[in-house]
C-alpha cells in the first residue's frame, strides 16, 4: 500500500506516468527510506532559452527529494529519514511533426 502512494506521488512530483517510475520502501533509522529509480524530465533540447533557464540535475534532484520526503511523511504518516533518487535516463517532450 505504502509503495503505490509513494510511486503516485512521485510520478506527480517528477512529471512522468506512474508505470515509469521504480520505488522501493524499508524501514531504516526508525522511520522509511525511500528509493526512487526513474526518468527524469527535460526541455526540448532544441529550445537553447528553456536549457539555459532549466536548474542543474542536482539542482533539481535535491529540491525534488525535499518536496517528496514532505510529501511522502504528509501522506504515509510516517518519519521519512531517506529520500534517494536514481535517474535512470532523461524522458524528452514528445515532438510534433510539421508538414
Amino acid at each position: 500500500m505504502i509503495e503505490k502512494v509513494v510511486r503516485e506521488a512521485s510520478a506527480v512530483t517528477i512529471g512522468i506516468p506512474r508505470g515509469d517510475v521504480g520505488v522501493e520502501v524499508s524501514e531504516w533509522g526508525g522511520g522509511l527510506a525511500v528509493r526512487i529509480a526513474a526518468r527524469l524530465p527535460i526541455p526540448d533540447l532544441d529550445d537553447a532559452e528553456a536549457v539555459r533557464a532549466a536548474p542543474s540535475v542536482i539542482e533539481r534532484l535535491r529540491e525534488m527529494q525535499s518536496v517528496l520526503a514532505d510529501e511522502f511523511g504528509r501522506l504515509t504518516g510516517r518519519d521519512i529519514r531517506r529520500v534517494s533518487f536514481t535517474v535512470t535516463g532523461a524522458a524528452a517532450p514528445d515532438r510534433r511533426r510539421v508538414r
